[in-house]
């Protein structure tokens, strides 16, 4: 690349905002910093107004989060990652298209990352960030989530994720199905995908199954699958076709 990156710096700390600008202004070949923003809304606004090639992104924020900022983006720029994940959750990000730093920042760590935003040319895949961002939150989460929160009136009720057979969305909230009973969460079922462990396994774009509840798959017309759940019901939920790899992945290894 011959111009240097316009970049955008986005993170709810001013201090490491300013740490990154401050550290990018010894690479002005490559990086130029064209401006900053506070949390996902802003940073979204900029992104759509100054159409950056390159964005420093906090992964953690109040609002609208790292993650969901970039899937509401119509089109994504290189993206390296601010967190403060360690080394072996960011397994993830070891991919030819991104990068990542840890808090606090070192300079030499940023001289890496230059030089291997330097390295890219041609084509830049969306769809492997989305998927990574979505690996970082099961390696993050999967450890620290074990109950979902529902609002039952004046009530909070904890369902074990371990009673939970699958989840259902409709038009204004999800259906959580557990052993025994049904309750309703105004979490988005991409808000929950991004939380709940492995054993869960999105196969429709409105169903998400607990995996430990199959009781049987069998294929189906149209690169489908009709999945039987081990519920009183026996549940039968006709799989969406471009969850077909998914699907095929974990009974490869199962």
């Amino acid at each position: 690349m011959n111009q240097p990156y316009r970049t955008i710096i986005i993170d709810d700390e001013p201090l490491a905002r300013e740490r990154l600008i401050e550290l990018l202004k010894g690479f002005p070949e490559s990086v130029q910093v064209i401006g900053s923003a506070k949390n996902g809304t802003e940073a979204k606004e900029k992104i759509n107004e100054l159409k950056p090639d390159l964005i420093f992104l906090d992964v953690e924020m109040p609002g609208l989060t790292g993650f969901e900022l970039l899937e509401q983006l119509h089109t994504i720029p290189f993206v390296v990652f601010c967190t403060a994940y360690d080394h072996y959750s960011l397994k993830a990000f070891e991919t030819n298209s991104i990068d990542y730093l840890v808090k606090p920042v070192r300079p030499e760590r940023i001289e890496r990352t230059v030089e291997k935003l330097n390295l890219f040319k041609g084509s830049y895949n969306s769809n492997e960030i989305i998927e990574t961002i979505k690996e970082m939150a099961r390696v993050k989460d999967a450890k620290k989530m074990t109950s979902l929160t529902i609002k039952k009136g004046e009530r909070i009720i904890f369902v074990k994720l371990e009673d939970v057979i699958f989840l259902e969305a409709n038009e204004k909230y999800v259906s959580v199905f557990a052993n025994t009973e049904h309750y309703l969460t105004g979490q988005s079922l991409s808000q929950l995908e991004l939380k709940l462990p492995d054993e869960f396994l999105r196969v429709h774009r409105a169903v998400i199954i607990n995996t430990k509840y199959v009781d049987e798959v069998q294929k189906y017309f149209n690169s489908r699958y009709v999945i039987t759940l081990k519920n009183r019901q026996k549940t039968r939920i006709t799989s969406g076709r471009t969850y077909m790899s998914q699907i095929k992945t974990w009974m490869d290894f199962n």
